[in-house]
């Protein structure tokens, strides 16, 4: 029987010991930095987001709204027009 390992999230433990290895990496002076800009490029991220989820929302609702458009017009064109009623009182035959 053959056994698969989940691997999840990390831990506490590995949490700290990436966090140790970063410190390493860049040094205590470039982590507000990195930090500063990798909080300014998530912003943005999220900006970029909610205008591109606001733009599918205008496009489907001019969508609905031009198929609603599309189908009044054909029952417009597929229901006879009546004969006006005219204003004028009828001339009596005069045979």
């Amino acid at each position: 029987m053959t056994t698969i390992a989940f691997a999840g999230l990390p831990g506490g433990s590995e949490v700290l010991l990436i966090l140790f290895i970063i410190l390493l990496l860049f040094g205590a002076k470039k982590l507000p930095e990195l930090s500063r800009s990798l909080g300014r490029s998530l912003g943005e991220f999220k900006k970029g987001k909610e205008d591109l989820e606001r733009e599918i929302r205008d496009v489907e609702s001019d969508f609905k709204k031009a198929s609603k458009a599309e189908i009044q017009e054909k029952k417009d064109a597929e229901t006879p027009a009546e004969p006006k009623a005219s204003s004028e009182p009828a001339e009596p035959d005069r045979s």
